[in-house]
């Protein structure tokens, strides 16, 4: 077993009993000890709840016990000095030699080390500085789906840790709190802390991230589409300019959700103009996967074969799922190859009936299908693209990711639309070399319709709209 016993750290009798236990310890070779010193600010609490703990009668400083590790259950309480001393000379007929005098030096010098060592680990804690990660409307589903997957190391490194920061509004306060307590009793040792958060002047406060899951409800019996544009860009601007006030200059965005994610996306840009574009995203990821896993069910294949689908335009309503660059690794067809051999997609389905007919006009019922997922999927994509954002996308792998467009395969200037990105070294370029054909180029004008008719009545309302703070996020 082991002896353990601990003090106040300006205890002259702890020192009188700590100087014995380091004799015994010395001199025995089945003596061991373990000794914790308490600061004596601290000392009172923690007396009374390891009594608590084991249901034990002490009141003074220090307290020792026996640890029988062999037997299990609760130690046996030894006592105090007076106890252990007699304890010392009962079992191993030593007496401990010490004058007053000397007691309270030794009592003085535990003080002074027990204050260097606690500085040393606060200066320590100081020098760990986690990602502080922000979740808007983080009483939705698919943020509790997400904190595991952000807190497990995956997705920043298994040496980075993270701080959460849940916001939405004072009537979700419960919810929050609910999610906060189940994460903590979860013990991720990478979650340095998680909190919640209704104050609209605490949103945003030192955001390295931040995933914004907002969605208005959609209606189109009870409202217009100009009132869901109008909702969007109270947000939005809400949400703006807190990012510009609070958060860090290098700040990441990620637009998700089931509804306007492109035009998120750009009306935080539009009302942020000092927040860098390309640290906004939209993510595309949830209709990717959706896309070839369809594709794989046809192919009788696994999913993670599927490489290389494109998704185009907008991403929570009109757009395009593009095959033509799409790739088979791991196919079990007529023609065989290594593991890392890969194989056209177009080439291997023969039925371009289905391709043209059956899947390009399941299209729309796809999209509606990941729109109404609210929980695993979008929390999958989310934590997909910030890993790509951090560590980088597999080499030669495309991904579709919806960024502020700057002319690229002719998609108007300032709108937000998905197309193929490479994420590398912190950043993700547009993959520009590849060749767009003219069925996929003229689907592609058609697309650009609807996102400029969303920013037109977009802009429209910023003009019309009075000055609007960020009420949203407490009402």
């Amino acid at each position: 077993g082991v002896t353990v016993f601990t003090g106040r750290a300006d205890c002259p009798r702890y020192a009188k009993a700590e100087l014995l236990a380091d004799y015994l310890q010395a001199n025995l070779p089945h003596f061991r000890v373990h000794k914790i010193t308490q600061h004596p600010d601290k000392w009172e609490q923690w007396l009374h709840d390891i009594c608590e703990k084991n249901g034990w009668e002490h009141t003074q400083s220090p307290i020792v016990w026996r640890e029988l590790l062999d037997r299990g259950g609760k130690g046996l309480l030894l006592g105090g000095a007076d106890d252990f001393l007699e304890y010392a000379q009962w079992y191993y007929g030593v007496t401990p030699m010490m004058l007053s005098e000397e007691m309270l030096d030794v009592a003085e010098e535990n003080l002074q080390a027990h204050i260097e060592i606690e500085k040393e680990e606060e200066e320590i804690k100081s020098l760990i500085k986690p990602l502080q990660v922000w979740i808007t409307s983080a009483s939705a589903p698919a943020c509790y789906q997400l904190i595991p997957l952000l807190a497990n190391g995956e997705v920043f490194g298994m040496t980075t840790e993270i701080s959460i920061h849940l916001l939405d509004t004072k009537q979700c306060k419960e919810v929050l709190c609910g999610i906060v307590m189940e994460a903590e009793d979860m013990a991720f040792p990478l979650l340095h802390s998680i909190s919640e958060h209704t104050e609209r002047d605490e949103a945003f406060i030192q955001a390295d991230i931040i995933i914004v899951l907002d969605d208005v409800l959609l209606n189109c019996e009870a409202q217009s589409f100009e009132n869901y544009i109008r909702e969007v860009s109270k947000i939005c601007e809400a949400y703006a300019s807190l990012i510009v006030k609070n958060a860090k200059s290098g700040v990441r965005v990620i637009s998700s959700g089931q509804t306007f994610v492109n035009l998120k996306a750009m009306m935080i840009m539009t009302y942020g103009p000092s927040i860098k574009p390309e640290n906004v995203i939209a993510v595309a990821t949830s209709l990717e996967t959706a896309a070839k896993a369809s594709l794989s069910r046809k192919l009788h294949m696994n999913a993670g074969g599927v490489k290389d689908v494109i998704v185009w335009g907008n991403i929570s309503g009109s757009n395009y799922i593009d095959l033509s660059h799409a790739k088979l690794y791991g196919y079990d067809g007529a023609v065989w190859g290594p593991p890392n051999f890969p194989r056209p997609l177009l080439n291997v389905i023969y039925d371009s009936e289905w391709i043209h007919s059956e899947f390009q006009s399941a299209q729309s019922s796809l999209s509606s299908r990941v729109c109404h997922c609210v929980g695993m999927l979008p929390a999958h994509a989310v934590a997909t693209v910030l890993r790509y954002w951090y560590h980088g996308s597999p080499p030669g792998e495309i991904i579709s990711v919806g960024v502020l467009s700057k002319g690229q395969f002719c998609v108007p200037e300032g709108i937000v639309f998905s197309m193929p990105v490479r994420f590398q070294n912190g950043n993700w370029k547009v993959m520009t070399e590849l060749e767009v054909n003219e069925t996929t180029q003229e689907v592609l004008g058609r697309l650009t319709h609807e996102l400029i008719q969303e920013k037109l009545v977009a802009l429209k309302e910023i003009k019309e709209m009075q000055p609007y703070g960020a009420d949203k996020i407490t009402s």
